[in-house]
């Protein structure tokens, strides 16, 4: 399930990208030029995690940080980078803020299936909304922030969720970092949190937590975006 839900998030982040790049100047053949690339980068990083995943590259909890740390952190440079690129402000001047946080809901059912895992013995309690972990509140909220700036667009309500949404991100990473049979670990109830460097539950760190700060990192940047948008046209007045 876990492979699934990476698929389909990222299946329809994709398809906004996608109709989002065919809004903007960029000619045809840079519009399937981009998204090309997109799909191709994206299905090669999958298969990289997955491969080593299924060769225990992961598993490895010796050393510090944890291995699953990486494909969290790897593709951070690379997302604020494309944040910050001229190309992609032409984007984000097109894509609706609304749909940059609806996306978010995907963390509902991320929170789930852990609690799914949870139950059949694969993950310790403080991993799911039983324990310390609140991220569910992440995807409940952008439904109802989506729905109320589809409205009326209010930055310093986007600017909330997103710092919000990002401070529970950080909550349930931490949370399973110490749950991990490491030197930092503190949780030592069982099961471990082990199960997060296996194929596939890597894609929760490798695919889908990139993804949840991604979004964030795109929507806060969409807020600077459309206030200079607006201060020139403004000047322009």
């Amino acid at each position: 399930m876990m492979l699934a839900l990476s698929i389909i998030t990222i299946a329809l982040i994709i398809t906004g990208l996608a109709k989002a790049i065919r809004k903007t100047n960029y000619s045809y053949a840079q519009q399937k030029r981009t998204i090309i690339t997109i799909v191709l980068v994206i299905a090669a990083w999958m298969t990289l995690v997955g491969v080593l995943a299924e060769n225990g590259f992961f598993s490895n909890l010796s050393a510090l940080p944890p291995r699953p740390a990486f494909v969290i952190l790897i593709p951070l440079p690379f997302i604020l980078f494309i944040a910050f690129s001229k190309k992609f402000k032409a984007v984000l001047q097109v894509v609706p803020p609304h749909w940059i946080i609806a996306m978010q809901a995907f963390r509902i059912v991320v929170e789930l299936l852990l609690f799914t895992a949870y139950n059949a013995g694969l993950l310790p309690k403080q991993m799911t909304f039983e324990g310390g972990n609140f991220d569910i509140l992440s995807g409940i909220l952008a439904i109802a922030v989506a729905i109320a700036i589809s409205k009326k667009y209010n930055p310093l309500l986007v600017k909330l969720y997103n710092i919000v949404g990002i401070v529970l991100l950080l909550n349930i990473l931490v949370i399973t970092v110490l749950s991990m049979p490491t030197k930092l670990q503190v949780f030592m109830n069982k099961p471990a949190s082990t199960i997060v460097t296996e194929f596939p539950f890597i894609y929760l760190p490798g695919v889908l937590v990139v993804t949840a700060y991604s979004l964030h990192i795109f929507s806060l940047r969409q807020i600077s975006i459309i206030g200079k948008v607006a201060a020139a046209k403004m000047q322009l007045q």
